[in-house]
């Protein structure tokens, strides 16, 4: 098992620790309820080193780029990314990613961890242009500093004005006193913030100077647990439960960032899943009763009639209900739709809502 260069100061924290995607990772340290609202109301900072990115670069790295993202990645300026997915051969999901414009030929893509492996050959595969490729996962470390009270807490730490960073842009300059630093206004939390890209060499300092310039606003460490349920209220995409190879882009609801201006992997097929249709999507629900839905959950009818999975589930610390997200067929997926999940050996009624569930 991996460990991140935060690993031993997460252990002295008291953090929880467990296996995942490889990495040994704080779950949680004092609670997922306490740090789900402190990222809420405050600000936290987690530790998401397990992330893997990639650097494409050289006069065929924007070639490469369009080649295996599903998103156009030829309408981002420098300081500029873009949420986007690497499509598969048979018409589902190799990877969500985040796309970030570097330099004029410089391309970063953050990878999901447990995918970092299969993410590269899969792009190498493609490469036939010669771009540039270099795995910077193994020596980068990644910070996610979230919540309402981010740029007040972390500006004394840069020269940089965060709060002119505009969503999805990004900045390089020095943070925590080390230069060259990627500030970036993105994160999987729904409450803004800032992720830091650093060499693994200089995080111990960042995560430090972090904690103490956050203290007078409440900054507390957060695990991956409340992570999960701050993403799931805001209904973003989990690799692995939401979405995979088996999943159409369409069916998940991601036809927002696939786009035909150009040529990409499996594009033909893709273009007729957005023409024909498909024949189940993804959905938010709220559960009517006291309940809480879990992944592999079974969704059915009010007939008992079997309609799809839940692929995500949980109590929401935010709404102070149980809330999921599965596949149904299209007929029960618009909001207002009854459908019931079947908790253990009883069958629950819940409503098809709009999403993100959490509305600031």
């Amino acid at each position: 098992m991996k460990n991140t260069a935060l690993t031993n100061t997460h252990i002295e924290l008291g953090a929880k620790m467990v296996p995942f995607a490889g990495y040994n990772m704080p779950v949680q340290y004092e609670g997922v309820n306490i740090e789900h609202q402190t990222v809420r109301d405050h600000v936290g900072v987690f530790d998401v080193s397990h992330m893997g990115e990639f650097l494409i670069e050289g006069p065929n790295a924007l070639e490469l780029v369009q080649k295996v993202s599903s998103n156009d990645a030829s309408k981002l300026t420098v300081g500029r990314a873009q949420y986007a997915y690497l499509p598969n051969e048979t018409g589902g999901i190799v990877d969500d990613m985040i796309v970030y414009r570097i330099k004029d030929e410089t391309y970063m893509l953050v990878v999901n961890a447990s995918n970092i492996q299969k993410d590269w050959d899969h792009i190498s595969k493609y490469n036939t242009m010669g771009a540039t490729m270099r795995d910077l996962s193994e020596d980068y470390s990644l910070l996610a500093i979230q919540g309402p009270k981010a740029v007040e807490a972390m500006q004394a730490l840069s020269s940089v004005d965060l709060s002119a960073i505009k969503f999805y842009h990004f900045e390089i300059g020095d943070f925590a006193g080390i230069d060259h630093v990627i500030i970036s206004a993105t994160g999987y939390t729904g409450s803004g913030g800032f992720e830091i890209y650093c060499k693994n060499k200089e995080v111990k300092q960042i995560w430090n100077k972090v904690l103490e310039a956050g203290a007078s606003f409440n900054i507390k460490p957060i695990g991956l647990a409340a992570r999960d349920t701050l993403r799931l209220e805001m209904g973003y995409c989990l690799y692995g439960n939401d979405i995979s190879e088996m999943t159409s882009p369409y069916e998940a609801g991601l036809g927002w960032v696939t786009k035909y201006t150009k040529e990409f992997v499996n594009h033909e097929q893709l273009l007729e899943h957005k023409e024909k249709g498909v024949d189940r999507k993804l959905v938010g629900f709220e559960m009517d009763e006291r309940a809480i839905p879990r992944g592999g959950y079974e969704i059915k009818d009010s007939n008992q009639q079997d309609l799809g999975m839940v692929t995500s589930g949980t109590m929401s610390p935010s709404l102070g209900k149980g809330i999921g997200m599965g596949y149904v067929p299209p007929v029960f997926a618009t909001p207002g739709s009854k459908i019931h999940i079947q908790v253990r050996k009883k069958l629950i009624p819940a409503t098809v809502v709009k999403l993100p569930f959490y509305k600031k």
